[in-house]
């Protein structure tokens, strides 16, 4: 009987099974296909590689204004998803899970298909084998939903992508959220029509309002078009290779007419691959129940990453590995918090987002202060001429504490982080705002947000005179008259 079972080899199993060995437990690791989860070998890290490649395209818009001569490069679709494979393998080699977990001391079942649970302690393999364990650390991740109405099975999924052939010269994606947002940006710089069918009414529809609402605006400049309250998927119908998506807003019907349509609308988990109700674990919409301490109904059995449904994203995932495999191996004891999780997408122009919007920061704290500022005041977007974007910083009044920031525009991902620092130090806005950040950067904005802020609180000195001019002529280098 092996101390602990993690089953799942992503970045939440593989962190699982290490973090158990480190603590001295007899580990074993089961994985259905291959090490690295949808992560390394079908999610963010082929997708990113796609998201390069758009954004070189992009790029190459800009060589005539920075005296560079020469064509506009196009696609070689082919090479594109040669790329794409070698990365995966690239990923692979550098991270040798295999080698590691083995050298760590954890015993692996790998591309053996899925384990199911036949009672609390016990689950089978495939093939027969069974493996005991005194505990469980659920790490089986998820997978792309999929709907069910006629013509569905023309429809691709992400996964899809990846063996693609052609860059279509139109497709429809089915669903507005983060995967839907990405995989539309990345396909309209490479050349496709493309039309975002979101069923809410507006797309990000968990991120801030005006972040939403910002990437919408920019998308449409951009050609791709978005329709809002799609209400039902009614068929898809393959004419000679064309394929017609039927879909109703407000009660009417609407026909398109593309060369794919792709599903991305949602993630469930695949908790019902395993069988976990001879475990006595329950599920809810299709994903494991735990709670603050990833513990399941099963008080010997935890849950982290995507199956959780809670936070999905690979570095939660991770995160909550850490903490499943110390309360499985050392008594429950740690709670897990996801109050500082920085994300985003690579879309164009990216977006991310760390803590709360503004809507719930005002629903916890009606006065809060927000200060929005531009990339038109970055010298360095004004450099790079890639001025579209802002920067949105939301504190408390009464304690300084950041309580959100929402950043638009490029490297928004990065700069996010800079916030999400300060955020997990307690660090009050004034000491944001007082960073010596590097000239010229992208970075910056998030300084150039916090001192408007701390001009709001009232706690920087200003004569009267210069209070009358208001925010926007604080005595920034960085800003501009728009």
């Amino acid at each position: 009987m092996y101390d602990v079972i993690v089953i799942g080899g992503g970045p939440a199993g593989v962190t699982a099974a290490l973090r158990a060995r480190e603590l001295g437990a007899s580990v074993a690791l089961i994985e259905r296909s291959r090490l690295g989860g949808t992560c390394t070998n079908d999610g963010c890290a082929p997708t990113r590689v796609l998201a390069r490649t758009a954004r070189l395209m992009r790029d190459a818009h800009q060589f005539r204004e920075y005296g560079l001569a020469g064509e506009h490069p196009r696609v070689d679709f082919s090479g594109l998803q040669a790329r794409v494979r070698e990365t995966i393998e690239a990923l692979h080699d550098k991270k040798q899970l295999e080698l590691h977990l083995e050298r760590a001391g954890v015993e692996t079942f790998l591309n053996v298909g899925d384990a199911r649970f036949i009672d609390e302690h016990t689950v089978v393999l495939p093939d027969d084998r069974r493996l005991l364990g005194r505990s469980f650390v659920l790490a089986a991740g998820g997978r792309a939903r999929e709907l069910s109405f006629p013509g569905s099975e023309y429809a691709l999924s992400h996964s899809d992508i990846r063996t693609m052939e052609s860059l279509p010269s139109s497709i429809a994606i089915v669903g507005g959220s983060a995967t839907g947002c990405q995989i539309g940006s990345i396909f309209d710089e490479l050349g496709s029509t493309v039309t975002i069918l979101e069923r809410g009414n507006q797309l990000l529809g968990r991120e801030d309002q005006l972040l939403a609402s910002t990437i919408d605006e920019a998308f449409r400049r951009r050609g791709i078009s978005v329709v809002f309250g799609v209400q039902e998927l009614r068929q898809i119908t393959n004419n000679m290779g064309s394929l017609e998506i039927s879909y109703t807003v407000n009660g009417g019907e609407h026909q398109l007419s593309v060369d794919a349509v792709m599903l991305a609308a949602g993630w469930p988990s695949n908790a019902d691959r395993l069988n976990v109700a001879a475990a006595n674990v329950k599920t809810d919409r299709g994903y494991i129940v735990v709670d603050d301490y990833l513990r399941t109904s099963a008080p010997h059995i935890f849950a982290a990453g995507d199956i959780n449904g809670r936070m999905m994203l690979v570095q939660s995932a991770s995160y909550e590995a850490r903490i499943a495999a110390e309360n499985a191996v050392l008594g429950v004891g740690q709670r897990y918090l996801h109050h500082i999780v920085p994300h985003g997408g690579f879309t164009d122009p990216e977006y991310a987002s760390v803590g709360l919007t503004e809507q719930e920061a005002r629903d916890v704290e009606h006065d809060c202060l927000v200060s929005v500022v531009t990339y038109t005041d970055l010298d360095r977007a004004v450099i790079d001429r890639r001025t579209e974007g802002f920067c949105k910083l939301i504190v408390s009044q009464e304690s300084h504490r950041i309580l959100g920031a929402h950043i638009v525009g490029e490297q928004a991902l990065e700069a996010i982080q800079l916030v999400a620092a300060g955020m997990a130090s307690d660090m009050w806005v004034e000491q944001l705002a007082e960073l010596e950040l590097a000239y010229p950067t992208y970075t910056a904005i998030v300084g150039l947000a916090a001192r408007q802020l701390v001009a709001a609180l009232g706690v920087m000195p200003m004569a009267a005179t210069w209070q009358a001019l208001g925010t926007p002529y604080l005595a920034e280098w960085e800003r501009s008259e728009v």
